[in-house]
């Protein structure tokens, strides 16, 4: 089995029986060595003792008295962040219930938390896949993608590293003048493929959505994995080319533009941004969906505004689908 996005941390985590990963030691750990969270050389001793107290003790208690003692202001947040999500994965049983509970709750923590576990899980719902097309597809989910056109199809690169290359380029006008820049990247395609696998951390491959179909399928069937595994219920998901003949009684936005374009759509109103992804999702059997929307297709929008940065909100497809089980918030009908 070949392994993939080493830096989520998979490979300290340990399954249950039902194949959802339980928080070690060993993760919080490479959590507490992440530069967001080890203390700068300015921190002030109480921060500095408790992330050598932590170290040793991964799972410690840890006091309100003690975050109050920390002199720095953004750090007391920072660690009341970091502890907030620890506790709430230990309580749950797990990081995939975890994560649920803190969506469902409406808590507030930085996206970067989020990102870490929605790449977590998808990891996890993505072992063993061999489908490149798939995974590439999948950062989406947890990695902001800068969207250009090439040859009038919709390409997306990993923002991150396309921020990080035009810095380059303006602090050095040679890399400018010899076309450096997101251009240089390697496009996904049959014959690069097998690099994928060496280069998944560090996402420098551009995802060819909107001129390749297996691209865009790629993409559902991630959006599909991370549904099933995270909800325990099998759905299909399916790209669509055109918006002819949709009815939307339910849709999800998968983005920020994708939901406001849906509901524009839906109260009649003009569109702002442009609908580049739609999807339709169906449930495999009605059991656990709102009978009032068994059987009907829930569609998936993604769009894109003037940043041309898309950030998936994945958390989306956890509180916008017809769920009936208890603890899930659905929205009123053609909300998302």
């Amino acid at each position: 089995m070949r392994e993939f996005w080493v830096a989520s941390g998979h490979h300290l985590t340990e399954l249950d029986a039902r194949g959802r990963m339980q928080i070690t030691d060993a993760l919080i750990l490479a959590w507490l060595a992440r530069p967001e969270i080890v203390p700068p050389p300015e921190a002030c001793a109480a921060e500095r003792a408790l992330h050598e107290r932590l170290r040793a003790s991964p799972k410690a208690r840890v006091t309100v008295m003690e975050l109050a003692n920390l002199a720095d202001a953004d750090a007391r947040e920072n660690w009341g962040f970091l502890l907030l999500l620890r506790d709430t994965l230990l309580e749950a049983g797990s990081i995939e219930a975890g994560y649920l509970a803190l969506v469902r709750g409406r808590v507030v923590l930085p996206h970067l938390f989020f990102d870490w576990l929605v790449q977590l899980i998808l990891r996890n719902a993505l072992d063993g896949c061999e489908e490149v097309h798939v995974l590439r597809a999948a950062e989406t989910l947890f990695r902001p993608q800068r969207a250009h056109l090439a040859e009038g199809a919709l390409m997306l690169a990993d923002d991150e590293l396309v921020s990080e290359l035009e810095a380059g380029m303006h602090s050095n006008p040679l890399l400018t003048m010899l076309g450096g820049g997101v251009d240089q990247l390697d496009v996904l395609n049959a014959e690069i493929a097998w690099t994928y696998w060496s280069r998944s951390d560090a996402h420098t491959v551009v995802l060819p959505f909107g001129a390749d179909p297996v691209a865009r399928e790629g993409l559902a069937q991630a959006l599909a994995r991370f549904v099933q595994h995270l909800l325990g219920l099998e759905v299909v998901v399916t790209p669509l080319i055109a918006a002819t003949e949709v009815d939307m009684t339910w849709y999800v936005g998968l983005d920020p533009a994708g939901t406001k374009i849906g509901n524009a759509l839906w109260q009649g109103e003009a569109v702002q941004g442009s609908l580049v992804g739609l999807f339709e999702l169906r449930f495999v059997s009605g059991q656990g969906v709102l009978p009032q929307v068994a059987g009907q297709p829930v569609y998936l929008l993604m769009g894109l505004d003037g940043s041309n940065v898309i950030r998936f909100k994945p958390q989306n497809l956890v509180t916008g689908l017809p769920l009936a089980e208890a603890g899930a918030r659905a929205p009123a009908m053609g909300r998302a």
